[in-house]
């Protein structure tokens, strides 16, 4: 029984090199230990979830022929504007907004490029951050078109040329609009016309899609929206932490599905997809760190979810919504919305019921969400999230302080009868079954739980894990200062001043705890601490400076009651 609690922190030690290398493999590219395919589930609407996933399924990708396709496929076409031509690939407009500095390309009328202005790139404070970008390292869009005008042919599309109608680049002074439009040619015997809808202040843009019937029929079209994204990881992400990057599904009955790139990659073109495929309600996405990008459209409308490969290395996530019967003479306009930006909880959830959710909390979300919203009350309060951090933290030593007291009075105990146990192990280490009965008796006669250290720490660590995942994925945290040296709490202590701090408050933990008498087992209390403050060095600050103050909290609770029962230093 001695060693019982020795067993358990081998075990938390041992699982965390699990999961630190689980971390590095995703983080790599490869398949995750813990995370098999999911099955494929479908999701009820007013559309036929079966027919919706047969059409989603078939969906063909680059290079697919006719006859690989059914007749009744939705043929969206593939990422690449190479059938445009040269003058309107060239034409591009930039607008300017007091958040966006947004390039729309003339062949398709789409966003090619975002640059955040509030937003400061994490690697080069001289540039902002990019979400959408089309160069040679990165692809990453959102495109909107037509399908199914005449006789299953697409209408105009994200790969046909369009022209700007001239008119304001910038957001002015004293306004609180903007407005861009694009408009087609005719293309199947419909043209379409794309307004988009700038706010000061906000990373919501309003899309409008207004569809005219030049035909002699009327028409039944489809309206598609979709994010086009490469399978990299954002750059510079942390080797040390595993952070999602990928497509998104949302809908009432499923809630948040998150779908990995590899399981678009391997999926058959016969197979069901692992996410919903049919519903009146719900939106797509595509997260990464910090930031998201997603579609939205209003909740009663019918709308059918599909995710496919467009390219090598790209991977689509989208909504086809049927726009009804269009009669020939006649127009409709379907309104859209498409978010582009941070991942601001709160302003998120205000948005959309579950966008929120792109804030990706893993396991904990039901412990971090009212973390995160205590957090930002005392932003609010304190006007500093580094102040605020320290504060959230005192708070949970607080609600936990007789947990911890307990925990730390039966670790005490341990260290006062130290001694005993280990001249006990030396007498008796060649009677290793009257060993176990004579520290049995001492535990009795001396009224100590040698599990009494462990329960109690064991019980709060959901809560601090939570936290941990608050600060990690917090976009308030990027370039937000604490004090002197710390001018951004979402990145690496320059200096490297609080791991150092950190690492010498662990092994000050290591002196307060009891000795383990196996000399061995001794030696290891000391290397772990080392071994995990490696990590800590390459850890954004502010969640150095969480585990930090937790260590001073914890020494100084321990120091005391270490004190009071007369066992500092032994």
């Amino acid at each position: 029984m001695n060693d019982i609690r020795r067993t358990l922190l081998w075990v938390v030690f041992s699982m965390s090199l699990v999961l630190l290398w689980d971390g590095w493999n995703k983080h790599n590219g490869r398949g995750s230990m813990f995370s098999p395919t999911p099955a494929a589930t479908t999701a009820t609407g007013p559309a036929s979830a079966a027919a919706g996933a047969a059409s989603s399924a078939a969906l063909p990708v680059p290079g697919a022929t006719a006859a690989t396709a059914p007749p009744s496929a939705a043929v969206i076409p593939g990422a690449e504007p190479a059938a445009a031509p040269a003058a309107a690939q060239a034409e591009l407009v930039t607008i300017t907004t007091d958040v966006f500095r947004i390039t729309f390309d003339a062949v398709g009328g789409d966003p090619v490029k975002v640059e955040l202005l509030r937003q400061l790139d994490q690697h080069d404070p001289t540039k902002n951050v990019l979400v959408f970008d089309r160069s040679a390292e990165r692809r990453y869009l959102a495109q909107t078109g037509v399908l199914g005008v005449q006789g299953g042919i697409p209408g105009p599309t994200h790969l046909t040329p369009m022209k700007w109608v001239p008119g304001k680049r910038d957001l002015e002074a004293g306004s609180d609009e903007l407005k861009v439009r694009f408009e087609s040619p005719e293309v199947g015997g419909a043209t379409l016309a794309k307004t988009y809808i700038f706010k000061r202040g906000s990373y919501v843009v309003g899309v409008s899609l207004e569809l005219a019937n030049l035909s002699a029929a009327p028409i039944s079209p489809q309206a598609y929206l979709q994010l086009v994204r490469d399978g990299n990881a954002p750059a510079g992400e942390s080797s040390f932490y595993f952070t999602f990057t990928g497509p998104a599904i949302y809908d009432d009955a499923t809630k948040f599905n998150k779908i990995e790139f590899k399981d678009i990659e391997k999926r058959g073109a016969a197979e069901k997809p692992s996410h919903p495929v049919a519903a009146d309600n719900g939106w797509v996405a595509m997260v990464q760190h910090y930031f998201a990008s997603a579609w939205l459209v209003p909740d009663k409308l019918a709308r059918e979810f599909y995710t496919r490969k467009v390219g090598a290395n790209e991977y689509a996530v989208g909504m086809l919504v049927p726009l009804g019967s269009i009669a020939a003479g006649q127009s409709k306009t379907f309104d859209a919305t498409l978010f582009v930006g941070p991942q601001e909880e709160n302003k998120l959830s205000a948005l959309a019921p579950g966008l929120e959710l792109v804030k990706d909390y893993g396991w904990f979300t039901i412990l971090a969400k009212p973390l995160f919203w205590l957090l930002t009350q005392l932003h609010g309060f304190l006007g500093n999230w580094g102040w605020a951090i320290v504060a959230l933290v005192v708070l949970l030593k607080i609600a936990f302080y007789w947990l911890n007291a307990s925990a730390y009075r039966s670790m005490a105990k341990m260290k006062a009868i130290n001694p005993k146990v280990t001249a006990m192990r030396e007498r008796l280490k060649d009677k290793p079954q009257e060993m176990q009965q004579e520290m049995m008796r001492i535990y009795r006669e001396e009224k100590v739980n040698p599990l009494g250290g462990c329960l109690p720490i064991f019980a709060q660590m959901p809560f601090f894990i939570a936290l941990y995942w608050v600060l990690l994925s917090s976009v308030e945290m990027r370039n937000a200062p604490w004090i002197l040296w710390i001018h951004d709490l979402s990145a690496p202590d320059p200096w490297f001043i609080l791991p150092l701090l950190m690492t010498a408050t662990s092994l000050l933990q290591v002196w307060l705890n009891p000795t383990p008498p196996d000399p061995v087992q001794a030696k290891m209390m000391w290397i772990m601490p080392l071994a995990f403050s490696v990590m800590f060095f390459f850890f954004p600050a502010g969640l150095v400076l969480y585990w930090l103050t937790n260590n001073i909290l914890s020494i100084a609770q321990q120091y005391l009651i270490n004190k009071q029962l007369g066992v500092l230093g032994k």
